[in-house]
């Protein structure tokens, strides 16, 4: 229990940040990221405890979408076998810890804007591109091979764009993203495989991941139920550009 007292400040930002993100189809990896960096975590380690985290809390929200029918895997599936692969050669590519601080703080910035911006009436009728296959191969790719190479699961990009583009209703898009960052997450840790930390602090690990699947089946019962998800957006986009800024300065 001494560990869990000594960490309480980050366990209670893991659990926060996971009730927020899962409730409206994330599993948070982005600020799991940040919030590490600003804790002073070894670069070594970042991406691993991150992808770790997302499965914890996606694997949940998934499983509950789909149990309420909200996840329609044909229509998924051009996204996640074009997804999958990119995030597993993403996930085996070795960067510099300055060159990821500062793709990481862009990539929190662009987040930033999608979330904020998205409409919540999509004005873009555009109905078609959910059934062109080649379009979801792309849209899934490159999402996912950037994912793979920061450490993040790709919904928090995905889920924005598929709402701009009409692609589906705001909840079957929400277990959309869900999915697409449990396989994403999944295939970025296979490709870490080879280069996976040996000191990683299993037993706080743990405790993260306890911590982030509490507040993830807090966060899917509020988005799988009546619940007003503009504020949850505003504000996960507040703090997402603070993180963002606060990694950029100190790294550029």
């Amino acid at each position: 229990m001494e560990l869990v007292f000594q960490n309480i400040e980050l366990l209670l930002l893991f659990f926060g940040i996971a009730l927020l993100y899962s409730s409206v189809g994330f599993g948070g990896g982005s600020s799991y990221l940040a919030i590490m960096a600003l804790f002073n975590f070894d670069f070594k380690v970042l991406r691993a405890v991150s992808l770790l985290c997302n499965i914890t809390v996606v694997s949940n929200g998934t499983l509950q979408f789909y149990r309420k029918g909200l996840l329609n895997l044909k229509k998924v599936m051009p996204l996640v076998f074009a997804s999958v692969p990119m995030a597993f050669l993403g996930g085996k590519m070795t960067i510099s810890e300055k060159t990821f601080f500062i793709l990481l703080g862009i990539t929190l910035l662009l987040a930033a804007i999608l979330l904020w911006f998205q409409p919540q009436k999509r004005s873009i009728s555009i109905t078609n591109l959910s059934d062109k296959i080649g379009f979801n191969a792309f849209l899934g790719g490159a999402i996912g091979f950037l994912s793979g190479m920061v450490g993040i699961g790709g919904g928090i990009f995905l889920s924005p764009v598929l709402n701009m583009l009409n692609w589906d209703n705001p909840k079957n898009i929400a277990a959309t993203a869900s999915f697409f960052i449990l396989v994403n997450s999944v295939a970025g840790l296979l490709g870490q495989a080879t280069t996976f930390p040996s000191d990683l602090p299993w037993m706080l690990v743990l405790f993260l991941m306890i911590s982030v699947a509490i507040g993830g089946i807090m966060g899917t019962y509020l988005a799988t139920n009546k619940f007003s998800q503009t504020w949850v957006r505003k504000a996960t986009a507040i703090l997402i550009a603070y993180v963002s800024y606060t990694v950029l300065i100190k790294n550029l």
